[in-house]
């Protein structure tokens, strides 16, 4: 018994420790403007963005990755959403933006998150060893694991945002076409009545004639 207890909190522990602390943000881009954000990893680190337009104009907006040395990682304009994963080539700040310049008076409201993995091993001369090597085994597929629950995750949340998004564009459209179907119903009552008094009109002139 003491043995699976033993076993269960090492799992347990392990899965906290490995599970990386991610969290979606949500950051309004005002119209001609720019929003960045900065992580400091070291090479070889994986790190991932993912971004949704929420909210805004045509729900595009314009992205880019820079590294420490300048050099552009990526970069994409007039996205609504997207996924990029890479890993740092060297030590330094890592930076990411978000470019609303090609709206005049529309901001833009972005759902985005970025994944930054564990430091390569070897790397920090700090690292120590916690595990036996049956128990490296177990690790790294607590690490898969937590990988894929916080993929997961992700997905469930942009799915959210998707739901949202596709649900107010169904509600704005059918307010359109409530307000066209109603102004269709105004002029075809309009053109009715203008008919009847037209004839009506017509008939008295007859009589009068």
């Amino acid at each position: 018994m003491s043995y699976i207890f033993s076993t269960s909190f090492q799992c347990a522990l392990v899965l906290f420790v490995f599970v990386p602390y991610i969290q979606c943000l949500f950051v309004n881009v005002d119209a001609h403007a720019e929003e960045c954000f900065y992580d400091k990893v070291t090479a070889g680190t994986k790190m991932g963005l993912t971004f949704e337009v929420a909210e805004g104009g045509f729900l595009d907006i314009d992205v880019k990755i820079v590294g420490p040395d300048g050099k552009v990682i990526y970069q994409g304009e007039r996205e609504s959403n997207g996924k990029y994963t890479f890993a740092a080539h060297v030590d330094g700040l890592y930076t990411y933006c978000f470019s609303n310049a090609m709206s005049t008076m529309t901001p833009k409201i972005i759902m985005f998150s970025m994944d930054v993995g564990e430091a390569p091993k070897g790397h920090d001369a700090e690292t120590v060893v916690l595990f036996s090597a049956h128990q490296n085994k177990l690790e790294e597929m607590i690490k898969e694991l937590s990988s894929s629950l916080t993929s997961v995750k992700h997905e469930q949340e942009y799915m959210a945002v998707r739901d949202r998004i596709h649900r107010a564009i169904n509600e704005s459209t059918n307010s359109r076409v409530v307000m066209w179907a109603f102004f269709e119903a105004v002029v075809l009552i309009t053109m009715t009545l203008g008919q009847v008094y037209y004839l009506k009109r017509f008939f008295e002139v007859r009589r009068v004639v």
